[in-house]
């Protein structure tokens, strides 16, 4: 084990807080990013020292080399998906670490010089530190990349689970407006959620409002009639409501037969026809 390297890492350990502070200082930019996540100045120096301290460590206790970079992949994984939920941009992510590498090799340089020691020294000193800053770096790009993949895959979950909204008008009564363009992902949910909301809910009616749809095609029709097929297994009547003018014509003209389907004007005249028929507001 060579004792000058120890020297180095021990002198890390004890500046690592003054390091902490000149970095998070000279990272003015990830700081204001982390404040306004609800990261206080202090807990982010807290996190940067401990950084720093993980190379002292290493400096010290001279590790097997697989098992140093296991420390550092950790540390890179957990910080990539913290920088990711904290909407930092990658490339301001990626330049804190020639800040790191700067200050830490600035440290050990002055001690070296100080301490006089043996160019063995020096290069033994960059073949543990460097390796390891760039296995964190790997390491944090992968995760940043890896949680931002999982954060918009959530969010074009929920976006599809809100295009599909199945809202209720009244007792055993609601309405489900469909609204910009329908692809696979879409009818496909379109179908699933549409049958559970209506179990939920305990609707015996159920009206298709066509008119925000940019457009019906085959696809589209055919989605539609599967749902109004399932709807009618579970007891529920469907409707299809405020088919606009282009809409229809296209219809007709593809050959989509509504001749068995129930289609009213717009949602008043399907309600007014429902209280009518099944005297369901006179409650």
């Amino acid at each position: 084990m060579n004792d000058e390297i120890r020297v180095l890492g021990n002198k890390l350990s004890q500046v690592k807080y003054d390091i902490a502070r000149d970095i998070h200082q000279n990272l003015s930019h990830m700081s204001n990013i982390q404040e306004s996540a609800g990261w206080g100045m202090e807990r982010a120096i807290e996190y940067r020292a401990q950084f720093i301290q993980m190379f002292a460590d290493i400096l010290m206790e001279q590790p097997d080399r697989g098992l140093a970079l296991k420390r550092f992949s950790e540390w890179g994984s957990k910080t990539g998906e913290i920088a990711c939920s904290l909407n930092a941009p990658m490339d301001k992510v990626l330049q804190t670490t020639t800040v790191y590498r700067t200050a830490i090799w600035d440290v050990l340089k002055h001690e070296m010089g100080q301490k006089q020691m043996s160019i063995e020294t020096v290069f033994d000193s960059i073949a543990m530190i460097d390796p390891l800053l760039d296995q964190a770096v790997y390491a944090l790009s992968m995760a940043y990349v890896k949680f931002h993949q999982k954060a918009l895959q959530q969010s074009a979950e929920a976006l599809l689970e809100l295009s599909v909204p199945v809202v209720p008008i009244t007792k055993g009564v609601a309405v489900l407006p469909l609204i910009g363009s329908m692809n696979n992902e879409r009818a496909a949910l379109l179908m699933e959620e549409v049958l559970q909301k209506a179990d939920q809910l305990k609707l015996s009616h159920l009206l298709l409002d066509l008119s925000g749809l940019l457009m019906v095609d085959t696809m589209v029709a055919d989605q539609i009639f599967k749902v109004i097929d399932a709807l009618s297994l579970l007891g529920i009547k469907a409707a299809l409501i405020g088919i606009r003018p282009e809409v229809a014509q296209t219809m007709v003209t593809i050959g989509i037969d509504v001749d068995k389907l129930e289609v009213k004007a717009n949602l008043e005249a399907a309600l007014k026809d429902l209280q009518q028929s099944a005297h369901l507001f006179s409650s």
